[in-house]
């Protein structure tokens, strides 16, 4: 049966006819939304990120990490067009309301205008980070983009030319629609939405955490946000500033990163898990049933003889045998002497042993490493909302809470310990140096990836090593300077770890490469692509002493850790 094997990341629906919904599996899959069954699919080279129906329904629009948006004929998915234009990700797309125009928003900075031919439009620049949402006005004269940048712009539809350049202090903003009447509505990684009509802005509070995703009906006055604080609201958008009309807490399994409005009043949802699921608003009732879980492994380590995995379906494995349920999405796992952690979408620092919880942070966690101060074990973990969260292990076994560090301003991608020095990596390129000890900072630098970096581990004697999008792996000296060393990686490096001395340095990629660098002969002495899906994660096993790769495609895969 035809079904999703990674999380679902974009959706959109058509009437009460059709759901579409983009996979990290680079499925797009077409659904009869009535029987909730599968019509066909169509796959993209790589990540498909969002989707999205013409005004009249036969046409959908799908982004993806291959660099393109690809226009499929509906419902027989047949391909249309390539809009290859793009430098990097396209992470939106949108149908011009009357006209045969395609706008796309890429991680290269760029909006792009094309038409159903793929044929290009307009390319237009000014945007200095990511590009992540994009939508045309209602009457197909302007087109609005979000970035990274902490803005908003207004483009011409006709000529491509920039009409207004809102700045909203530098916040990140992830998601911008156009209403009806010319009302731009932001959400921003504050957890605000900004209504902008005009002169006027207005700005209500709505989340704990960052906005993900804005999508609005205009027939109903309905507004809906969704963030990573679990929590999805419906705003009554009738008056000059959104007004809250309803909320409800967002099922473990729900990707609170995309939604859409279908038949009635009901809502679909992208998941975790093989499948879409959907929320009436008025009888507020989430459809009950098993989202069938997807094997994606998002971290991997070897640990007391074997090896351990934890990834979409949020379950703990030992030598591929289940050991214990996190009941969600997890990220990483962390050993420490008497404890095995990990921690994901929920924002729950959990056993791996057992699923018990130990900690609850308002934000997803990302990452997390063990260090030792005085004998005594610490972890530190990276969020989603730019926080270090450090716990000790007491000699009684357990890990307490010891302080919220202020690591960034954004979602920390990568923590990393080396002699007395904690090291962070950030999505907003930053990286930064805090002393074990007093945890006080000790050197920052702001934009030190070209584009967000991912992941960092320590090697030896306070040097670390980052990488990121900008395709380079980085080693950072103690003076905090840094070689930079070009890969071959075609796209986004995903992760990176060290051998046990620090001399080779494992790079993976989203397209499954892992390329390994030798730091005393500066070569790079070893690349295999052991899968087309993506590796997620990395580590090395000193016993066997072979570095261990994590994909999304479910599978552990062995790589040589000697210098050859």
């Amino acid at each position: 049966m035809i079904s999703h094997k990674s999380p679902i990341s974009g959706i959109a629906a058509y009437q009460d006819k059709y759901v579409a919904t983009a996979g990290y599996d680079n499925q797009v899959i077409l659904w009869d939304q009535a029987t909730e069954q599968p019509v066909t699919r169509v796959l993209h080279d790589h990540l498909a990120n969002q989707c999205a129906f013409s005004p009249d329904g036969t046409l959908l629009v799908t982004s993806s990490s291959d660099y393109t948006a690809r226009l499929w004929s509906v419902p027989d998915l047949r391909l249309r067009a390539v809009l290859n234009d793009q430098t990097d990700d396209v992470e939106m797309s949108a149908f011009h309301p009357s006209r045969e125009l395609v706008a796309t928003a890429s991680r290269d900075h760029g909006l792009r205008v094309y038409d159903f031919a793929g044929n290009l439009v307009h390319r237009c620049a000014g945007h200095t980070a990511d590009v992540i949402s994009v939508d045309f006005s209602r009457d197909g004269e302007q087109v609005v983009t979000s970035s990274d940048d902490g803005t908003v712009k207004r483009w011409s539809a006709a000529t491509g030319e920039l009409i207004e350049d809102i700045d909203l202090g530098g916040v990140e903003t992830d998601t911008v629609v156009f209403g009806s009447d010319g009302t731009i509505y932001a959400g921003n990684d504050e957890g605000r939405i900004i209504a902008i009509s005009g002169r006027r802005r207005t700005e209500v509070r709505g989340h704990d955490a960052g906005i993900k995703r804005l999508v609005l009906d205009d027939d109903r006055n309905l507004l809906v946000s969704l963030s990573y604080d679990r929590k999805l609201i419906l705003w009554d958008t009738s008056g000059e500033q959104p007004r809250s009309v309803g909320q409800s807490d967002i099922p473990d399994d729900v990707w609170p990163r995309s939604c859409a409005f279908a038949a009635g009043s009901t809502l679909v949802f992208g998941t975790f898990g093989a499948t879409y699921r959907t929320y009436d608003y008025e009888k507020d009732a989430w459809k009950s049933g098993e989202v069938p879980p997807t094997p994606g492994v998002n971290a991997v380590c070897a640990h007391d003889g074997g090896v351990l995995t934890v990834g979409d379906a949020g379950i703990v494995l030992r030598d591929g045998v289940a050991q214990a349920s996190m009941g969600s999405l997890c990220n990483f796992l962390t050993p420490l002497s008497s404890v095995v952690v990990t921690g994901g979408q929920l924002g729950r620092l959990m056993d791996a042993g057992t699923g018990r919880l130990l900690h609850q942070h308002r934000s997803p966690l990302n990452c997390g490493v063990a260090f030792v101060v005085d004998g005594v074990e610490h972890l530190l973990v990276g969020a989603y909302t730019g926080e270090g969260l450090v716990f000790r292990l007491d000699p009684d076994g357990v890990l307490r809470h010891v302080a919220d560090l202020p690591l960034h301003a954004n979602a920390v991608k990568g923590v990393a310990v080396s002699g007395d020095l904690l090291f962070s990596v950030c999505a907003d390129t930053s990286v930064a140096w805090h002393d074990t000890r007093t945890l006080e900072p000790v050197h920052r630098i702001e934009q030190a990836h070209g584009r967000i970096a991912n992941g960092c581990v320590g090697l030896d004697a306070g040097r670390f090593a980052s990488v990121g999008r900008d395709l380079r792996l980085r080693i950072w000296e103690p003076d905090f300077t840094a070689a930079v060393v070009p890969t071959a990686h075609p796209n986004s490096i995903k992760c990176v770890t060290a051998d046990d001395t620090g001399r080779l340095v494992a790079t993976g990629s989203y397209h499954g490469h892992v390329k390994v660098y030798d730091r005393r002969s500066r070569t790079w002495t070893g690349q295999e692509r052991p899968t087309t899906s993506g590796i997620s994660s990395l580590a090395y096993d000193a016993g066997r002493r072979l570095f261990l790769a994590g994909s999304y495609d479910g599978s552990v895969y062995e790589i040589a850790g000697e210098a050859r």
